[in-house]
């Protein structure tokens, strides 16, 4: 079976009464920060928080009473999962999904939760396909690819067609690239649409397979990513094929502008987004001049972030932008100088929110201490505003901004 047009038009109208047509937003706030008119194709709001649930359902459609009764077996350990696990509740049928060992909790959880039975294995994805095939064969259970299938690839492409229709005056089009099945989907949908439109790939600079192909250079691996999602190894030839044809081209983020993009679009447009997602936003970000005066969207591809390292995530963000600082003094240890600080900070709009006082693990001179306030203000300038009031009052400050 190809992955064509017709293939993912008839995808579309099988899947529709069972999945969310998501909303494409206008970012008022990041258009304005970047200089371009950017879409948000919301797929956060999906069933299952993540696009991978079109594709799973669409597979799940096309079993036989025999296939179903059989169940299914898919090996994933996040948004695959949970698409697969909810579909084949909803339609009776049974579901195993292998996980890789050591999957967070939640994930695992989330999965039991759609009903489908969760068996633990290997340290990755590839570890554990191997086991799934097995499993799949001895039970005889369908196996449910992630994203090397045309029927699967077909409804994740169902995303482009609704985007199009949403908002017909896209230029371009910012897709997330793990194994390829989401960007091969959408390119020969929106292509078929607006041959005009150009799609653009977001890789992790980490995990960069579809991009090295693309390209014909070299891989990098380099670890973990806060992209999980998209960090594969080895992306389908189907898919490589597809997007070779389709794709205009492949560009990579750093796990610094992923992070930064994440919290972006949480902090401009009160969108909770995954590492996936952040990808595409950093490529928006680093080529927003490129496309200026242009209309761009950008699939926010899943919202399924582990809460603990959103709240890190924010703390760094806030960080990041001055909004947090820690400064530390020196101070001669008498009474009313941690007051007189208090105030002064106070008085200059700002807000304490910890403070440390060291009298014994520290550098300075016995009749001195050390005091690291850690304060919450607008911004940066904000923070050397603060840090100048505090130096004009005779204290010896520095922030760890450096502004001062």
């Amino acid at each position: 079976m190809a992955l064509d047009p017709a293939l993912i038009a008839k995808t579309y109208e099988a899947i529709k009464p069972a999945t969310m047509r998501t909303p494409t937003v206008h970012a008022a706030r990041l258009s304005l920060h970047l200089g371009i008119d950017l879409y948000l194709k919301l797929e956060n709001l999906q069933h299952t928080n993540a696009f991978k649930a079109r594709g799973a359902l669409a597979k799940l459609l096309t079993l036989n009473a025999a296939e179903r009764a059989a169940g299914v077996i898919a090996c994933s350990a996040g948004n695959h999962a949970q698409g697969v696990a909810y579909h084949a509740s909803r339609l009776g049928i049974p579901a195993v999904i292998v996980m890789p060992e050591g999957t967070p909790f939640n994930k695992v959880k989330r999965t039991k939760d759609f009903g489908a039975l969760v068996v633990l294995h290997g340290t990755g994805f590839d570890e554990s396909v191997q086991f799934t095939l097995d499993m799949a064969a001895e039970k005889g259970m369908t196996f449910v690819h992630p994203f090397d299938d045309p029927v699967v690839a077909a409804g994740q492409g169902t995303v482009a067609l609704e985007m199009l229709e949403q908002e017909p005056d896209l230029d371009v089009i910012v897709v997330p690239v793990g194994g390829g099945g989401l960007i091969a989907g959408m390119a020969v949908a929106a292509k078929s649409v607006k041959p005009a439109v150009q799609i653009i790939g977001a890789q992790a600079a980490n995990f960069d397979a579809v991009k090295a192909q693309f390209d014909q250079v070299g891989t990098n691996f380099g670890g973990s990513t806060l992209a999980e999602g998209i960090a594969v190894r080895e992306p389908a030839a189907a898919n490589l094929a597809v997007i070779k044809t389709h794709v205009d081209r492949v560009e990579t983020a750093t796990e610094a502008e992923i992070e930064a993009a994440v919290f972006d679009l949480l902090s401009y447009e009160k969108i909770v987004a995954e590492g996936a997602a952040g990808a595409g936003l950093a490529i928006v970000e680093k080529h927003a001049k490129d496309w200026h005066g242009k209309t761009v969207g950008l699939v926010v591809c899943g919202g399924n972030i582990d809460s603990r390292l959103l709240s890190t995530l924010i703390l760094r963000g806030l960080v990041r932008d001055g909004r947090i600082t820690r400064l530390t003094f020196e101070i001669d240890d008498t009474p009313g100088q941690l007051s007189d600080i208090s105030r002064i900070i106070g008085e200059a709009g700002a807000n304490v929110i910890e403070v440390i006082h060291q009298r014994m693990m520290q550098s300075v001179s016995l009749k001195q201490a050390e005091l690291e306030i850690v304060i919450e203000a607008r911004d940066q300038s904000h923070v050397a505003e603060t840090v100048g009031q505090l130096r004009d009052a005779g204290f010896k400050v520095r922030a760890d901004s450096d502004l001062g």
